[in-house]
C-alpha cells in the first residue's frame, strides 16, 4: 500500500507541475474555442488531482455494511 501512495503522490505533483508550466498561457487565450479548451483542462486537473489527493489521505471510497452478528440477530429476532 505504501508504494500506491507513493505513486499518487508522484502523480499529484506532476500534475501540479504542469499547472504551473501552463498557467502563464492561460491568460492569453485567443478566443472562445480556447477558453473551453482551458476550462476543460482546469477541470480535468481537479479530477486528477482530487483523486489522487483522496488516495494519499486514503479517504474511503464508500461506505462497507457489515453483517450484523450471531448475538445481534437473535437480540432482534421475533420470538415466536
Amino acid at each position: 500500500m505504501k508504494t500506491m501512495r507513493q505513486n499518487a503522490l508522484l502523480r499529484l505533483l506532476l500534475s501540479c507541475f504542469l499547472l504551473y508550466m501552463a498557467w502563464p498561457s492561460l491568460q492569453v487565450q485567443g478566443g472562445t474555442l480556447a477558453s473551453y479548451f482551458w476550462l476543460a483542462w482546469l477541470v480535468f486537473f481537479l479530477l486528477v488531482a482530487g483523486s489522487n489527493l483522496a488516495t494519499v489521505m486514503k479517504i474511503p471510497t464508500g461506505t462497507q455494511l457489515q453483517s450484523p452478528s450471531a448475538a445481534e440477530e437473535k437480540r432482534y429476532s421475533v420470538s415466536r
